[in-house]
């Protein structure tokens, strides 16, 4: 059964909602990708429950928080790719090597540059826990190389699916540019279809020659991976606790809905009209918001948005 970050996306994506809701006959139980996606649902459910995810899916991410986050995503990957680039034509992981479609590096640079300039290396620095992730990573790569199949399986497959969510959430909430700067991390270039793509990377993790044993190692690994992040999570909303509000976290942060409605940007009302009426879609939105039905239908979207993130971290 495809996950709930799977079914959101197919939804959006019409006829890919067929294809991805039909039962592969080819996959066994005993298959890595099967044994990996029902050993990590708890992990997949303690992370989406973190506050840094469930505040992020809401909008409510501050520009500086954002930018450590995308920090830690640079030095994360720069180490798996590292060791992915040292095991290419290890046995164990060859398979699964696609730096043309996946690799992440460069593309972090990018938004690095965007956010702190040309001089970005001189004003970054990596933190405690994504420190530990990266230890680990290394570790991983150069003494347990079959395992690096768990950290590239976290991380890119929920870049694939809920990271194009957080994609949308984060140029929305932050007003970032429509050219993607700042968020090229979640912009896959050559891959053309993600559903494909992640259906091809499945079967090559399943091709892979490995015992029962190694199976459940890397399933263990991939908790541990969810592990870190959470870690990751935690620091940086112990961290977004103390930075000062912003103005891009609110959806109406530029109204209130107090004082002279005409200083609302979206008030379209007569002049000198004073009371706030159906011209200010603040006002209308906070009227329409206090039906029963309508709170209803808030409540479930908001359910379904804490879902997509099951298939996501970072």
């Amino acid at each position: 059964m495809p996950s709930a970050m799977e079914s959101s996306e197919a939804a959006e994506e019409g006829e890919t909602l067929r294809y991805e809701e039909t039962e592969d006959d080819s996959v066994r139980p005993t298959d890595l990708s099967e044994l990996l996606k029902e050993g990590t649902k708890d992990s997949h459910d303690r992370a989406e429950n973190t506050q840094f995810v469930k505040d992020f899916l809401k909008g409510r991410i501050k520009k500086e928080l954002f930018k450590l986050a995308t920090v830690a995503l640079y030095f994360t990957y720069s180490a798996l790719e590292e060791e992915m680039d040292r095991n290419k034509d290890n046995p164990a992981f060859a398979a699964l090597y696609f730096p043309l479609e996946l690799h992440r590096t460069a593309a972090l640079v990018k938004d690095l540059q965007y956010f702190y300039g040309e001089d970005w290396k001189e004003k970054i620095q990596c933190s405690e826990a994504t420190q530990h992730y990266v230890d680990r990573i290394h570790h991983v790569g150069q003494h347990e190389p079959e395992l690096l199949v768990a950290h590239a399986y976290t991380r890119y497959m929920g870049d694939l699916s809920g990271g194009q969510v957080l994609k949308k959430v984060a140029q929305r909430a932050l007003k970032l540019p429509s050219t993607e700067q700042g968020i090229q991390f979640y912009t896959f270039d050559n891959i053309s279809n993600a559903q494909q793509f992640k259906q091809l990377y499945r079967a090559r993790m399943n091709a892979l020659d490995l015992d029962g044993d190694t199976k459940e190692r890397i399933v263990e690994e991939a908790n541990r991976a969810f592990r870190f992040n959470m870690q990751v999570f935690e620091e940086l909303d112990g961290i977004g606790k103390a930075l000062p509000e912003e103005a891009q976290d609110g959806a109406f942060a530029a109204h209130a809905g107090k004082g002279d409605p005409r200083k609302c940007p979206y008030y379209t009302g007569t002049a000198g009209t004073a009371a706030a009426g159906p011209g200010c879609p603040y006002h209308a939105a906070l009227a329409l918001a206090a039906r029963p039905l309508v709170q209803l239908v808030l409540a479930a979207c908001l359910a379904a948005a804490a879902g997509a993130a099951a298939w996501y971290v970072l």
